[in-house]
């Protein structure tokens, strides 16, 4: 596409040489001849370039860049006076022009100019563009975990990303399916353009296609104005439909049409609008079950499913959940204003036990009550979980999970030897308990050591003593 340069000058034969001789480099000028005209085609064209006035009769050139570049802040804007002088060049620099150009514009010159101006500013998208890929592919990795699962899973997104291909994300609820979407989105060529997100399992069915497709002005009663649909606005970005197995089998007939034709029509309208979005849509169902039960069209998952890409569950993936416990009370502390510091041992045995049927978002909420609750420490009781294991729990739990969460290859011996003890220390306990029959003073005894001493100890590593009574209840 050739690059749009926007002219803004009040003379007429200026703007026609201008415009010839822009139009024989293969540029696309467009002229105009006052400052609020000028803005107007800022905002709605996008041009890669202005080359403006300083004397307009309604807007002074200065201040018409100080209005574009809000509106775009790397706009190139070139200056021309009539009247140059070199205090006036330099505050002209200084207030943001890319260049300033005295008349009798020369042809050469200016045109050196435009496109030393619109290399520049290619170059700023491709550095931005860069910068973001390494921003999404980490920010992915902060957010989710540094478990080998979100690194596997972090290579699908940057591989997919790259291409225009329609990605079905699958997982959970609460598994960060969305963040899977937004991190494609935003390593995608299109990231500077709009993500828009539709939840299509809480809109109600009669609204959903004015959602996705837009109406014209009474097109039903209580449409008193023309809307333009999520396919509109998402236009050149992408359109993320969550819980795709929500929609009703006649907007999924109309989806597939839209998504074969590239256009839509709004409700009440007649001619086709076309489309250039990226659909990307999530499930925490299996729709290659649904299609064959025949609860969701086949046409429609085979034309969504381009690419998959499943989120595994938190369960699956233990060595995050300390990860993001952590994450999670950092950020419940800047929000509650309270400085809470870490978790004790029964809470670290808690989380990692815990079977997180809600995944990551569960999570999420669990600390921010905790860290409400807490004074200095996170325990086991103010975590406040529904039971839910994955491990068999009692006296004959051996704490391997206290030894998991980071790679032993990258801790000091002095930390192995701690978690080692940690394990040895607790089978000890349980199995002298189990010997006194859950006797929390007859054990001490056996053991040498006093009573508190036996009861913080069963309170910290989360024991039971086999009489209906746990440690961290």
């Amino acid at each position: 596409m050739a690059s749009k340069i926007l002219i803004v000058d009040l003379k007429e034969e200026i703007s026609a040489v201008l415009f010839e001789h822009m139009k024989l480099e293969g540029l696309t000028p467009v002229v105009v001849h006052t400052g609020e005209a000028a803005l107007e085609k800022v905002r709605s064209e996008q041009p890669d370039t202005l080359l403006v006035d300083l004397k307009l009769p309604d807007i002074d050139g200065m201040e018409i860049m100080k209005a574009a570049k809000a509106l775009d802040e790397d706009l190139p804007v070139i200056l021309v006076s009539g009247f140059p002088d070199i205090q006036g060049a330099v505050a002209a620099m200084r207030a943001g022009a890319h260049d300033y150009l005295a008349k009798p514009l020369k042809r050469h010159e200016v045109l050196r100019v435009i496109f030393r101006a619109l290399n520049e500013r290619d170059l700023k998208r491709k550095l931005r563009r860069l910068s973001s890929q390494i921003e999404g592919g980490a920010a992915l990795r902060e957010f989710m975990g540094p478990s080998d699962a979100v690194k596997r899973l972090t290579e699908e997104v940057g591989r997919v990303a790259k291409t225009n291909f329609s990605v079905l994300v699958l997982g959970e609820t609460g598994s960060g399916k969305e963040l899977v979407a937004r991190a494609i989105h935003q390593l995608s060529s299109r990231q500077e353009a709009p993500f828009i997100a539709v939840d299509c399992g809480a809109i109600p069915e009669t609204l959903l296609e004015s959602e996705l497709f837009g109406h014209e002005k009474g097109a039903y009663t209580g449409a008193d104005r023309q809307k333009a649909g999520t396919f509109e606005r998402a236009c050149g970005g992408s359109l993320f439909l969550d819980e795709i197995s929500n929609m009703p089998l006649g907007s999924q007939a109309k989806l597939l049409r839209a998504l074969q034709d590239k256009s839509i029509h709004r409700i009440g309208g007649t001619r086709p609008i076309g489309t250039d979005v990226r659909v990307l849509a999530a499930s925490n169902q299996d729709l290659r079950k649904l299609a064959e039960k025949g609860s969701f069209r086949r046409d429609v998952y085979f034309r969504l499913n381009e690419f998959a890409i499943t989120v595994p569950a938190l369960r699956e993936r233990t060595e995050d959940i300390l990860y993001l416990a952590k994450r999670f009370m950092d950020l419940a502390n800047a929000e509650l204003q309270k400085s809470v510091q870490n978790f004790n041992q029964a809470a670290v045995d808690a989380l990692l036990a815990y079977d997180w049927p809600g995944n990551v978002r569960q999570l999420r909420s669990v600390i921010r009550r905790a860290v409400l609750l807490a004074e200095d420490v996170i325990t086991a009781e103010q975590l406040a979980m529904d039971g839910r294991v994955r491990r068999e729990e009692g006296l004959n739990y051996l704490p391997e999970v206290l030894l998991s969460g980071a790679d032993p290859s990258n801790l000091p011996l002095r930390e192995l030897v701690r978690r080692k003890v940690v394990v040895i220390e607790r089978e000890i306990l349980c199995n002298v308990l189990r010997e006194a029959g859950g006797n929390k003073a007859k054990a001490a005894r056996l053991l040498h050591i006093d009573y508190k001493t036996m009861h913080t100890k069963i309170r910290e590593y989360g024991i039971s003593t086999g009489n209906g009574e746990r440690g961290d209840a």
